[in-house]
């Protein structure tokens, strides 16, 4: 619930992963919010689950420890955020959920003396591969010993939680209808996290082509609130 807090001081709140371009082209409303999102959580949602069970499944028991970081399989963790790259066609959500990946495992590894943590921090940064989001999420969960089902079903929770609170500041979008809307979404989270433990990530993929068009066209917008 820690990790998964919109609170965590990470910068999640600065981007809106392209919703800011859809509002201001008066695509995403009030009115088909809720279904977007709950496509967002079949499609997306899916696919970056299966890359946070992916990332927790990097770390063995044994490297778990603090003392085990020469175990960590630094090769595996740089493919697997270069595959993920490579289904992000959108520079802008390349680069957002690389930086708070990147943040992210930084704030983790405050909490703690965690060798691995650092090594996969200086391995993204050598090969220039994230940390995605999603892979640094569930790496850390394993480091901590948390299970991989709550991982997953956890990251598609703050995932969508973190976009609900980018419309509440694009949309005239109340706190009680913000509620409900996330509230009505919670089956779709969990069935997304289930369905992804069956998963490769030869399976993994998702098609939410207007989404990249508005994280793509973001740039060129007069006024934004956001990064992304």
């Amino acid at each position: 619930m820690h990790l998964a807090d919109s609170a965590l001081p990470i910068g999640a709140l600065a981007h809106s992963f392209g919703l800011e371009s859809l509002t201001s082209a008066e695509i995403l409303t009030n009115r088909n919010l809720e279904s977007f999102l709950r496509v967002y959580t079949e499609e997306v949602g899916l696919l970056e689950a299966v890359f946070c069970r992916e990332g927790h499944r990097l770390v063995g028991v044994a490297c778990a420890s603090a003392a085990a970081s020469e175990e960590f399989p630094a090769d595996r963790w740089v493919n697997l955020n270069l595959q993920l790259s490579a289904r992000k066609p959108a520079r802008e959500a390349r680069t957002g959920s690389a930086t708070i990946g990147r943040t992210f495992l930084m704030a983790v590894g405050n909490l703690g003396d965690y060798p691995v943590l650092r090594e996969a921090l200086a391995a993204a940064k050598e090969s220039g591969a994230g940390p995605h989001h999603s892979v640094a999420f569930g790496l850390a969960a394993a480091i901590l010993r948390l299970d991989e089902s709550l991982a997953a079903l956890s990251f598609v929770h703050q995932s969508v939680a973190s976009l609900v609170s980018a419309c509440q500041r694009l949309l005239p979008l109340g706190q009680t209808e913000a509620t409900r809307i996330l509230w009505n979404l919670k089956p779709a989270m969990i069935s997304c996290a289930q369905a992804s433990a069956g998963c490769t990530i030869d399976d993994a993929w998702s098609s939410m082509p207007m989404l990249d068009w508005g994280a793509m066209e973001h740039p060129a917008l007069t006024t934004r609130l956001f990064i992304s």
